[in-house]
């Protein structure tokens, strides 16, 4: 046989000799899990992408779509309405007519650009070479719209429309106009056209939208900015018209009602006005609170600004109008902290509240480093004899020097237990107010100073801050919670400002209930012998808040007064709440470099208090008969 013949049998033998069994081995499960993975994977990022366009981006991405398709004009949604807790109405919205280019209009006709802009400048100004360079620059994925001008004339409207240009649009639109701006501006706030840090920061925003920049307006900007809707007309390609107008109807914001009671704060800032004015100072803090809600009341800055004309000059002015110091501005507190350095004594048994102690007007300590000159820690004026109660009245600096750093035989509570009772009244974390751009209180100690400085701790600086000076700084908002955990006996509120918001429906979408910080107390009895020092203020001749008796409420108060700039001006203090035992207000006034110190602030409280007292007080007794044993005879 020849090597070129073959046999199909032979060929056959052959494969299957050598490894026929191959073909019929199983797929391996592993195989399977894999293709089962990249299968799940493809349809999660399948999902996922839906999701990104459809739920999480599908105002922006329909906002562009609309706008491909030749997008008439924005309906702006109104802004919700800002109330005060008996309904009046702080802020309204003012139609408006805005000017806008349309940026899928205008890009249809590039060489076009610089003749459009001219023919609106010649009828509105604006800046003709930021808006190109907006123009240059836009994200078309984000954002259909450049907005040229707000608020214009009705005669601009008529002439604009007169261009016959598509890439004008005019829309309709709402300027806030707050009513009493001045009074209500650092807490009201006010709103702004957004910025790329936040579009960057809110997917949803587009460039002509108006967000809130300050005060509730941009804590509540979510609730209060509604829903904008728009006039629809679709084109094709060409730009030619392909069906009827089509209108989606904007949804206005939230109703927000707040704890604010406007004719209080309007009495508040005219009678703090008409007192600074009185010293020839601009800068001063009136705030009133509920202690048993932590409901505020009043919120009132000076120097002040108008809402209703925000200006550059305003935000580069040194005296800092927009500043609000109500929260954010840090002081040391001077004598108002006496009343928790008394109870941190009575809790720790450092002093009985009867013990007195002998104010000459001074104390001195021995200096080591040169024996002849002693260290001397002055009284405001020499007090005499004076125990817990007189001392507070009096606002005795001895009788808290000694019981807040000891002397002699007289123990005192030390740096560290002031710590641990600053603590425990939160004067070293923010009060949780609902108001952005809230600071909180810096509370001194050895190991900070001695890191700060480079010197030690001495008995001095225990001596400083126990009267409230030296390093020692809170808030007024901090400062006033903490008394009013006095008033209400151990609980701190956590203020706030807005009660509930409701949409045109009635639905309520957000709703505020009293929360509270319940203060550790050895015997809850102290707070109540505190309170007396603090009604003998008021109730007794010689107590610095005398001023207040007139008034026919039982009334708590403590003042203060604190030298900053090497004691070179004096920030004036007074806390106060009423009627007691069943306090409804709990107010503060700063007075910044009041020259004689506190003295300079009572009248503006007994002002205030006064007015409470005929306004709100009486015509509670007058449904409510069992609180006239409260008031004082």
């Amino acid at each position: 046989m020849s090597k070129k013949d073959f046999f199909l049998e032979d060929i056959a033998l052959d494969d299957f000799s050598n490894g026929l069994d191959v073909v019929e081995r199983p797929l391996s499960d592993k195989l399977f899990r894999v293709l089962g993975v990249i299968i799940t994977l493809g349809v999660l990022i399948v999902a996922g992408r839906v999701a990104y366009f459809d739920v999480f981006h599908a105002q922006e991405y329909s906002a562009r779509a609309i706008a491909n398709a030749g997008q008439g004009t924005i309906l702006k949604a109104p802004r919700g309405i800002i109330y005060d807790r008996y309904g009046i109405p702080l802020v309204t919205n003012k139609p408006t007519f805005d000017v806008s280019i349309n940026l899928s209009e205008i890009l249809r006709h590039p060489e076009s650009v610089d003749a459009t802009l001219a023919a609106i400048q010649a009828i509105v100004p604006f800046d003709a070479t930021t808006t190109k360079e907006q123009i240059r620059k836009a994200d078309l994925e984000r954002q259909a719209y450049v907005p040229l001008v707000k608020n214009i004339s009705l005669d601009a409207v008529i002439a604009l429309k007169k261009l016959d240009n598509r890439a004008v649009t005019i829309e309709d639109g709402y300027a806030r106009e707050y009513i009493d701006g001045p009074m209500f501006s650092h807490v009201l706030g006010f709103i702004g056209l957004v910025t790329q840090d936040d579009l960057a920061a809110d997917p949803s925003l587009q460039l002509n939208d108006d967000i809130g920049k300050m005060g509730i307006e941009a804590q509540y900007d979510a609730l209060l900015r509604g829903t904008n809707g728009a006039k629809i007309q679709f084109r094709d390609a060409k730009g030619n018209d392909i069906a009827p107008e089509r209108t989606q109807e904007p949804i206005s914001g939230a109703r927000l009602d707040t704890t604010l009671d406007a004719e209080l704060q309007k009495v508040f800032f005219t009678t703090l006005q008409t007192r600074l004015k009185d010293l020839d100072r601009t800068s001063g803090v009136g705030l009133a609170l509920n202690p048993q809600t932590g409901e505020v009341l009043s919120l009132i800055n000076f120097p002040d600004f108008d809402n209703n004309n925000l200006t550059a000059s305003l935000f580069s002015d040194p005296a800092h109008p927009t500043f609000n110091r109500t929260i954010s501005g840090v002081y040391s507190p001077g004598s108002t902290i006496k009343p928790l350095v008394a109870f941190g004594a009575l809790e720790e048994h450092v002093i009985d509240p009867l013990k007195s102690i002998y104010s000459a007007g001074y104390i001195e300590l021995p200096n080591p480093y040169s024996p002849d000159k002693p260290s001397k820690f002055l009284d405001w004026k020499p007090q005499g004899w004076v125990n817990m109660y007189s001392a507070l009245a009096r606002s005795s600096n001895v009788y808290f020097y000694e019981v807040g750093g000891g002397f002699q035989d007289q123990k005192g509570l030390g740096i560290d237990l002031l710590n641990v009772y600053w603590r425990k009244f939160l004067l070293d974390k923010k009060t949780g107010i609902d108001l952005p751009g809230e600071n909180y209180g810096s509370l001194p100690n050895p190991d900070e100073k001695e890191k700060r400085t480079g010197q030690i701790w001495r008995i001095g600086d225990t001596y400083n801050v126990a009267i409230g000076q030296g390093d020692l700084m809170i808030t007024p908002i901090e400062l006033l919670r903490y008394i009013s955990g006095v008033a209400s006996k151990g609980k701190l509120p956590v203020p706030f400002v807005v009660k509930d918001a409701k949409t045109n429906s009635g639905k309520i979408v957000y709703e505020k209930t009293p929360s509270f910080d319940t203060l550790e107390m050895k015997n809850p009895n102290d707070l109540n012998e505190v309170e007396q020092g603090m009604l003998a203020s008021v109730a007794k001749d010689y107590g610095t808040a005398y001023m207040l008796h007139t008034i026919p409420m039982v009334i708590a108060a403590k003042t203060g007064s604190a030298q900053i700039q090497n004691n070179a001006k004096t920030n004036a203090f007074v806390v106060a709440y009423a009627p007691v035992p069943n306090p409804q207000i709990a107010i503060l006034v700063l007075i910044e470099d009041a020259r004689e110190g506190s003295l300079n602030a009572v009248p503006v409280v007994r002002d205030v208090l006064s007015w409470y007292y005929e306004h709100r007080i009486m015509k509670t007794v007058s449904t409510t008969p069992t609180l006239s044993t409260h008031q004082k005879t």
